[in-house]
C-alpha cells in the first residue's frame, strides 16, 4: 500500500512485529515443554529405595571362650619290651589292632629256660632231703644228750645243720620261682589296653631281654579313650583368669575341672568336649606360657596322639549380651561397623566393638541397642543417608535366643 501520508510504512511496521511475537511465544512454550519433559525425565529416572533385610539384635546370656591350639598324646603309652632274651617263635598281633590288657603279642622260644626250671626243681628237691636228714639228726641227739650219750656241742652242730639245710632250701625255691617266672615272660603279653604299632622283631631274630640293661623295643601301645590335649596359655591370659578368680567371677582350673571344648582339624564346630585337669607350676621363661592340659572324650577313637586341634577354654562368667550375624558386620578401615537403619527408613554406618562369636554368632560389647534395625542382607545395596525399603528378617538374627 501507498499513501502521501506514510500509512505504508506504518503497515509494513505492524506486519513486521505481529510474526516476531509470535515466534517468541512459539519458543517460550517450546521451552516450557521440554522443561516440563525434563522433569518429567528426571523423576522417572530416580531409583526406588533399595530392598534390605533387617533383624534386631538377639539377646541372651553368653560365656566368653578362649581359643589355643593344641596338641593331643595318649594319656598312657607303653613301650613293650622283653624281659628275657631269646629268638623270636611268632608274632601273635595284627600291626595297628586294638589289643587288650593281657592278649598274648610275642612268644620268645621258652626252653632253654624250662631246663633251667627243671634243674631248679631238683635242686629244691635235693635241699629239701637234706633238712629231713638234718631234722632227724637233730632229734637223735637230742635224745642223746640226755644220757649223755653226746655232747652239748654235737647236738648244737645238728641244729646249725638244720638251719643250713633250711637257708639251702629257701635259695632252691627261689631259684625255681625265677626260672618259672622266665618262662611266663617268654609269653610278651599287652600291659595295658589300647592300639599297638607295628611289630618291629619278625620271628627268628634274636632279642635282649632286660638282665642286661638294654632290651630289645618290640613295639609300642598307646591309650585313645580318653586322650589328653596340651596347650600353651600366654601370661596375659593367665593373668586375666586369675583376677577372675580374684573376683569370684570364674573358677581357678588348679581347683575344679573347667570345661574345654575341642575342635579338629577340617571343622568348623567343636566335636569333642573335655575339662582341664592340669596346670603347670610355673611359666615357660623362653615363651612366657604356661603349659596346660584338658583330658578330652574320645569314644569314636578319631583322635591319634599327635594331632592338632583348637581347644576353647571357659574364659568368663556369663553375662547378658546382645548378638548379630557374623555376616552384618563390616570393616571401615581400622573400624568395624554395622549399618543401621534409623526410624525414617534411611542408612546410618554405626561404630561397634566386638565380642567372641557365640553359636555363628558375634556379640556386640558396644555400639548397638535391643531395639536397633540392624541390616543383614543387602549390606552391599546399602548407602549412608539414602532412604531403604527394610524387610524384617523372618526369625530372629541368627539362631537361638
Amino acid at each position: 500500500m501507498t499513501g502521501p501520508d506514510g500509512s505504508e510504512r506504518f503497515v509494513q511496521k505492524h506486519d513486521f512485529v505481529l510474526p516476531r511475537l509470535c515466534a517468541i511465544a512459539a519458543l517460550i512454550v517450546a521451552g516450557v515443554a521440554l522443561a516440563g519433559c525434563d522433569k518429567s525425565a528426571s523423576q522417572a529416572a530416580a531409583p526406588p529405595p533399595a530392598p534390605v533385610t533387617v533383624a534386631q539384635p538377639v539377646k541372651r546370656t553368653v560365656t566368653d571362650w578362649d581359643e589355643f591350639t593344641g596338641r593331643f598324646e595318649a594319656v598312657e603309652e607303653v613301650q613293650v619290651r622283653p624281659r628275657v632274651g631269646g629268638f623270636v617263635n611268632s608274632v601273635e598281633f595284627q600291626d595297628g589292632a586294638i589289643v587288650h590288657q593281657g592278649d598274648l603279642l610275642y612268644v620268645i622260644d621258652p626252653r632253654p629256660f624250662e631246663a633251667v626250671a627243671l634243674q631248679a626243681d631238683g635242686q629244691l628237691s635235693d635241699a629239701r632231703a637234706k633238712v629231713e636228714l638234718a631234722k632227724r639228726e637233730l632229734d637223735r641227739g637230742l635224745n642223746l644228750v640226755q644220757t649223755s650219750a653226746v655232747s652239748e656241742q654235737v647236738v648244737d652242730q645238728r641244729r646249725q645243720a638244720l638251719q643250713a639245710a633250711h637257708a639251702a632250701e629257701t635259695q632252691a625255691e627261689g631259684a625255681l620261682k625265677a626260672a618259672k617266672l622266665n618262662i611266663e615272660f617268654t609269653h610278651v603279653a599287652a600291659p595295658i589296653t589300647g592300639r599297638v604299632s607295628r611289630h618291629l622283631v619278625s620271628p627268628g631274630n634274636l632279642v635282649q631281654g632286660s638282665d642286661n640293661g638294654s632290651s630289645t623295643l618290640l613295639t609300642s601301645i598307646v591309650t585313645l579313650d580318653p586322650i589328653y590335649v596340651y596347650f600353651d596359655m600366654d601370661e596375659t591370659t593367665f593373668i586375666k583368669y586369675s583376677k577372675l578368680w580374684f573376683e569370684g567371677r570364674r573358677p581357678s582350673s588348679r581347683d575344679t575341672a573347667n570345661p574345654v571344648q575341642v575342635t579338629l582339624a577340617g571343622e568348623t564346630k567343636p566335636s569333642h568336649d573335655g575339662a582341664i585337669n592340669f596346670l603347670d607350676n610355673r611359666l615357660d621363661v623362653s615363651t612366657g606360657t604356661l603349659r596346660s592340659r584338658a583330658v578330652v572324650k574320645n569314644t569314636d577313637l578319631s583322635i591319634l596322639p599327635g594331632q592338632f586341634g583348637r581347644v576353647r577354654l571357659i574364659g568368663s562368667a556369663p553375662y547378658e549380651a546382645l548378638l548379630i550375624p557374623d555376616a552384618a558386620v563390616a570393616t571401615d578401615q581400622s573400624r568395624k561397623i554395622v549399618f543401621v537403619v534409623k526410624p525414617d527408613d534411611t542408612v546410618e554406618a554405626r561404630a561397634v566393638v566386638l565380642g567372641p562369636l557365640d553359636d555363628g554368632l558375634r556379640v556386640i560389647r558396644e555400639g548397638l541397642k535391643a531395639e536397633d534395625r540392624v541390616i543383614v542382607n543387602g549390606i552391599q545395596r546399602a548407602r549412608v543417608g539414602a532412604k531403604v525399603a527394610p524387610h524384617m528378617a523372618q526369625a530372629p538374627a541368627g539362631g537361638k535366643s
